[in-house]
């Protein structure tokens, strides 16, 4: 299986096809806010990843915050 799952089919004009709707549902005000918070959520989880592999190179001592 060469592609993510339906993703791998899709050409630039079916992109910016997707992007338009969203651009129309969600509005140009509330798109950034949207970004703002995926950042957010992507950070928080390399965070969390940083501190697994911290714990299990420490043998489980690792600080509990």
């Amino acid at each position: 299986m060469n592609h993510l799952l339906f993703i791998g089919n899709l050409g630039a004009g079916e992109i910016i096809v997707i992007a338009f709707i969203v651009l129309l549902l969600f509005g140009g005000k509330k798109i950034p806010e949207l970004m703002k918070g995926l950042g957010k959520g992507v950070r928080s989880f390399k965070e969390g990843m940083n501190n697994i592999e911290k714990e299990i190179e420490n043998g489980g001592d690792a600080e509990k915050k």
